[in-house]
């Protein structure tokens, strides 16, 4: 028969004696847990709303003094067909660097810091996101800020060979690393899906380092940043103020690039073509320390599945 509470003369410390508490009963004495409930479920509720030009706004209205807004645009690396490979690793790169109303990117941080806020971008196959964390009494200010860093880059010429130096040393260092999970994923995309869509390269080659300049990065931007393929994002603040900061900072706007039509956009499916790619890597002349990395073989395997849509 089972039995709840503890069990008596059983001593805490001795030689692997263990008092018989069950799992499954309530301690003796102990005041019944009572937990918090969610007043109304709709009220966390995602809600989106479509502008006229065609971005949408959605939001959730979680609680707590800080918010995250973000604007994702629907371009990556799988966009890059008809352009250098690379881009989209520039882009991520140069984001919230100087604009049209910021003067450097460490003007864009003092503004943040008035409002406890951080900043971060990050570009994908699929989607490239900027995205800021702050007090939510700073809404206006952090969506006049990421509409200032999306739309109105400046895109310098100082900027672009910093970033040139910075991917060409990030490059190096992957090669060096001895994880070679970042490298391995690439690879495994680019044996699934060669040369196409999502096996396009995420990391931009070494040879087109210098080949991505203003020009590039605005034609580009001319197809890819477009109203229809941006969405912006909230958590933890109220959707109609949402969506009056996106009228005011991201309805009628005019990019830096203009307003005129671009390329047509890469709207491929992707094909799975399935294969394998290998590496050899001499890894000798790398070393943590004295002794010398060990000669490991790292193997991934991957299987087709469905769209992340």
């Amino acid at each position: 028969s089972r039995r709840c509470g503890l069990a008596a003369g059983r001593s805490y410390s001795g030689g692997g004696a263990y008092p018989s508490v069950s799992l499954t009963c309530p301690l003796p004495g102990v005041p019944k847990a009572v937990f918090a409930a969610a007043e109304s479920r709709e009220r966390f509720e995602t809600r989106v709303t479509v502008l006229e030009n065609g971005l949408r706004v959605a939001s959730q209205n979680k609680f707590g003094q800080f918010c995250t807004v973000g604007i994702l645009v629907n371009s990556g690396s799988r966009h890059e067909a008809k352009y250098l490979s690379g881009i989209s690793h520039f882009l991520e790169k140069l984001a919230f660097s100087s604009t049209a109303q910021f003067g450097s990117k460490d003007e864009i941080l003092l503004t943040l810091e008035k409002h406890g806020g951080i900043c971060d971008c990050q570009a994908s196959r699929d989607t490239i996101m900027y995205a800021v964390s702050a007090d939510a009494r700073g809404l206006d200010t952090v969506v006049n800020l990421l509409a200032d860093v999306t739309l109105q880059p400046r895109l310098s010429d100082e900027e672009i060979e910093m970033t040139r130096m910075a991917i060409r040393f990030e490059l190096e260092d992957l090669n060096m690393r001895p994880d070679p999970e970042p490298l391995l994923t690439e690879m495994i995309h680019a044996a699934a899906f060669r040369d196409n869509t999502v096996g396009l390269n995420r990391f931009c080659p070494v040879e087109n380092t210098d080949k991505i300049n203003r020009d590039v990065l605005h034609s580009y931007l001319s197809s890819y940043y477009t109203p229809e393929r941006m969405v912006l994002a909230g958590v933890g603040i109220e959707h109609e103020h949402l969506v009056e900061c996106a009228r005011r900072y991201l309805l009628g706007v005019e990019p830096v690039w203009g307003s005129g039509q671009g390329r047509a956009v890469d709207s491929s499916v992707a094909q799975y073509t399935g294969g394998i790619i290998k590496v050899e890597k001499d890894m000798s002349d790398v070393s943590l320390g004295p002794t010398p990395i060990p000669e490991l073989t790292h193997i991934m395997i991957g299987l087709e599945s469905c769209s992340f849509l």
